[in-house]
């Protein structure tokens, strides 16, 4: 991973907008409709080519392919994993059972209602019926290639590939083949390790994205804080299996409370969990820190003893608001997190994600998101002046 050694580097967690042609093909897909296989993967390779671009000219450090392949962040995982098969009917919504439903059922009206919504692909709940295996080397291999046809083409030093965790795609399946959940847990992380290792041989950083991590105690309304941490511990040991082979410094971790924008009172807040994550071995963590409920949180690394070969990847921009930060707040975001553990041990991120799902109206529109790219790498500008004087 390159390092903020002489100016702060930037980058983003990964889902980007995607342009209406290529998602004209995805809600197709995802309705079981007919279309150009042929142009599909033409489009898809120009839009590749042309948001690496757009990243890049944003001044953007470490850039992603946007996740435009994946019609959603845990729904790739159907494309890719064998042994799991569709019920037929959709997923629980995210939201409607959790601490935040207990508490403002009026605003979560809307999440009991989509119970009744009828199933696509995006949404259908599958269950695991086989051995699960990884079965998606060709969708893999694609993306693969077209983010280093993309890199070349725009001159881009380094790029990362979000790979989803095991124990999200755990969480949004049924389990009617393996006896216990840990023996679930552990052959998804065989499968994604074959994923993962392939990123790394096609030299690119794997960013594991990891949500569930967090989002467990929101969505577990019955389960004590200590049982939501026990749980975790037992996540992270399945999260370090999976990344078996795979160099340290090669690796970065991303959790977040997902896309909720709501009031969010009840956030697993970093105190509960800081000292979870740095259990998993990577280099790079990436968490939320730009929003009103969380951003405070800097001040808990004053208490941390951040071992030499971690970097910290704050999240100085927000996918919780269209307000489009102003740089000089961004470069104050950057310089306390750089006071506590030196800048070269910070490279300035986002929240979350910015295009998690294809079929779904953007919470924030796409020229709101390039705006905030672009005060971000403004703001990592001015922290350069201010921490490299």
């Amino acid at each position: 991973m390159k390092i903020s050694s002489d100016r702060m580097h930037t980058t983003h967690v990964g889902s980007l907008p995607r342009p209406n042609s290529l998602i004209e093909f995805m809600i197709a897909e995802d309705n079981g409709d007919s279309f150009v296989e042929a142009a599909f993967e033409s489009t898809l390779s120009q839009a590749v080519t042309d948001v690496v671009k757009h990243q890049r000219q944003l001044g953007i450090d470490c850039v992603s392919d946007g996740e435009f392949s994946k019609r959603g962040f845990a729904v790739y995982a159907h494309e890719r994993l064998d042994g799991l098969e569709p019920t037929g009917r959709a997923r629980p919504s995210p939201w409607e059972i959790s601490r935040e439903a207990d508490d403002f059922p009026g605003f979560y009206a809307d999440e009991a209602k989509a119970k009744f919504r009828e199933p696509t692909q995006s949404n259908m709940q599958m269950c695991c019926t086989g051995a699960i295996t990884y079965k998606g080397q060709t969708r893999l291999e694609r993306d693969l290639a077209n983010l280093r046809a993309a890199c070349d083409a725009n001159g881009v030093e380094e790029a990362f590939v979000p790979a989803i965790s095991p124990s999200d795609v755990v969480g949004n399946q049924l389990n009617e083949y393996y006896s216990t959940e840990e023996e679930f847990l552990y052959a998804v992380s065989d499968a994604l390790n074959v994923e993962y290792r392939a990123i790394i041989d096609a030299g690119f950083m794997l960013q594991i994205d990891d949500p569930r991590l967090i989002n467990y105690y929101v969505k577990n309304p019955h389960l004590s804080l200590e049982e939501c941490r026990s749980w975790a511990f037992e996540q992270v040991e399945a999260i370090n299996y999976s990344l078996k082979g795979i160099p340290e410094d090669r690796i970065r971790y991303h959790t977040c409370y997902g896309i909720n924008m709501g009031p969010r009172v009840h956030d697993m807040e970093l105190k509960d969990y800081i000292d979870i994550i740095l259990k998993i071995k990577a280099c790079g963590y990436s968490f939320e820190a730009a929003n009103p409920r969380h951003e405070h949180e800097w001040r808990l690394w004053e208490t941390v003893d951040l071992p030499s070969n971690k970097i910290l990847i704050p999240g100085v921009i927000t996918h919780s608001s269209v307000l489009v930060e102003h740089p000089e707040l961004i470069a104050d975001r950057i310089e306390r997190y750089a006071k506590i553990v030196g800048p070269e041990r910070v490279i300035a991120g986002a929240d979350c994600g910015f295009g998690t799902q294809a079929s779904a109206t953007p919470e924030i529109h796409p020229s709101i998101v390039w705006a905030k790219f672009k005060a971000m790498s403004e703001g990592a500008e001015l922290a350069t002046k201010r921490l490299w004087n």
